[in-house]
Formats: structure tokens, C-alpha cells, sequence
């Protein structure tokens, strides 16, 4: 089974088949990286288990493997929190179920994905997206043609 590992401390990405890295770059997220992504617009990166949901190649970020952020364990969350109704996370949650997108219009945000367009600094990319994972061009490239819909994306604190 092949998925794609985000390791948000070390700003790296994996994806893995059979136990094998069969590709790693570095990744920039967003610029408020530290914790999950709790609402639209605060910078953050999510964690936990999604899946690529989505494929857009007429990104304006090269190209973009959309993630079903928020997943149900995010859903589950921000209602306990009193964040979203109980009409949304059954959304969510029924939306993920049938292995589609999850609505993107929540107060938790969406459209988060990996995409290309990443910015360099120093010796790694920029965390300069609104919450997305963002690798240089030729690197989203190269994990597209491995990436299809339904591929599973772990991110890690």
C-alpha cells in the first residue's frame, strides 16, 4: 500500500510503497505551522489522516492533489469545541465515508492540499501557503505521477 508521509517539524514529505521511500523532498506549509489547523485562516497545516481527494492539473500552483481536510476526526473535534453545527460534521463525516471531498466551506477551512509554486529560503521552502503543503515544481511533478485519488497522506506533527 503506498501513502505519503508529512513531517511538519523536519519540513519533509515521503511517499512510501511497501515499506520503501520511493521519493522524498522538503515541504513548506503554512506560516503558523506548530498544531493542527483549527479554523480558516490561521496559518496552520493539519495533522492526522486524510487522503487525496482531488486532482486539479490546471493549478495555478503547478499542480494540486486536493486532501479531505477536515477529516471526521477534525469534524469530531471543532464540534466539541462548538466550532461547527452537528449538520456539518455529519457532512463531513458522511462525505469522507463515501471517500469523497469533505465540504471546504466549514469555519475549519478546506482546500488544503500539496501543490507546487514553493518558495526556497535558505535551505528549505518557505512556509508560505495558507495551510497547504507546497514543494518546488519539479518535485509535485514527480509525486503526481505516483499520487492517485484515494491515496492515503499522513501528516505528523
Amino acid at each position: 500500500m503506498s501513502a505519503i508521509h508529512i513531517y511538519k517539524e523536519n519540513r519533509r514529505l515521503q511517499f512510501i510503497n511497501a515499506g520503501l521511500v520511493l521519493f522524498e523532498c522538503s515541504a513548506g506549509l503554512g506560516p503558523n505551522p506548530v498544531g493542527p489547523k483549527q479554523t480558516e485562516g490561521d496559518g496552520r497545516t493539519p495533522e492526522g489522516t486524510y487522503y487525496v481527494c482531488t486532482r486539479n492539473e490546471r493549478s495555478k500552483y503547478t499542480l494540486f492533489l486536493g486532501l479531505s481536510y477536515p477529516s471526521p476526526a477534525d469534524a469530531e473535534t471543532a464540534l466539541s469545541r462548538g466550532s461547527i453545527s452537528g449538520d456539518q460534521r455529519s457532512e463531513i463525516i458522511d462525505a469522507c465515508d463515501a471517500g469523497k471531498r469533505p465540504p471546504w466551506d466549514t469555519p475549519l477551512g478546506g482546500q488544503i492540499g500539496i501543490h507546487g509554486g514553493g518558495i526556497t529560503e535558505g535551505d528549505g521552502l518557505a512556509d508560505s501557503t495558507a495551510g497547504c503543503i507546497a514543494l518546488l515544481d519539479d518535485d509535485i511533478r514527480r509525486l503526481w505521477a505516483l499520487t492517485p485519488l484515494g491515496t492515503p497522506v499522513i501528516i505528523h506533527p
